[in-house]
């Protein structure tokens, strides 16, 4: 489809994610070394496997980063989020861990992209994990100003959000000009 207007949106969870998957991936790492060490007459490969993992996955991934340089871009912890999964694998309590961890691992970087907003004559694309697809009779008003972008529908709902400022896009006063021509003829 070809849209009109995209409208990126900052991603306000990103940070929280980072957090998370942070915390989660230390929680893993202690639990590794304390299953190593409470049965001190075994060697368990598989924890001594999975605490060295995460702690080379996440160390790589620190210094990709810093070594890049661009702190506009997210970090990912996927990949020391599978390898936490594959770790949990074989723990004697709580194995079901995986799964989370794995969907975590999967869904992480969908979760940080931003959303993007596409307006066409037709209908108005929110671009999330499921692609939501509204009318304009569906609103009452669409404003941007300001980089904050406001969707007020008819249904007593407001979405409102910051955006992102990019180069080259059209105007604010075109894009709302165009938004107010497309209601009137929705609502006519």
């Amino acid at each position: 489809m070809i849209y009109q207007y995209v409208v990126t949106l900052k991603n306000s969870s990103a940070r929280f994610i980072d957090r998370f998957s942070l915390l989660l991936l230390v929680i893993s790492i202690t639990l590794f070394v304390n299953e190593q060490f409470t049965n001190p007459q075994l060697v368990r490969i598989p924890y001594l496997f999975g605490v060295i993992a995460v702690v080379i996955a996440l160390i790589a991934i620190r210094i990709y980063y810093l070594r890049r340089g661009d702190k506009t871009r997210p970090v990912y912890y996927s990949s020391a989020l599978f390898i936490a999964a594959i770790g949990w694998v074989n723990m004697p309590y709580l194995p079901w861990l995986v799964i989370p961890f794995a969907v975590m691992g999967f869904f992480e970087r969908m979760a940080k992209k931003p959303l993007e907003i596409g307006f066409s004559d037709n209908s108005i694309v929110i671009n999330s994990l499921f692609r939501r697809r509204y009318r304009w009779t569906d609103f009452n008003n669409i404003v941007l100003k300001d980089d904050l972008l406001t969707l007020d529908f008819k249904n007593n709902r407001l979405l409102q959000r910051e955006t992102l400022d990019e180069e080259g896009d059209a105007g604010e006063d075109e894009f709302n000009e165009y938004c107010a021509e497309q209601l009137e003829k929705a609502n006519a």
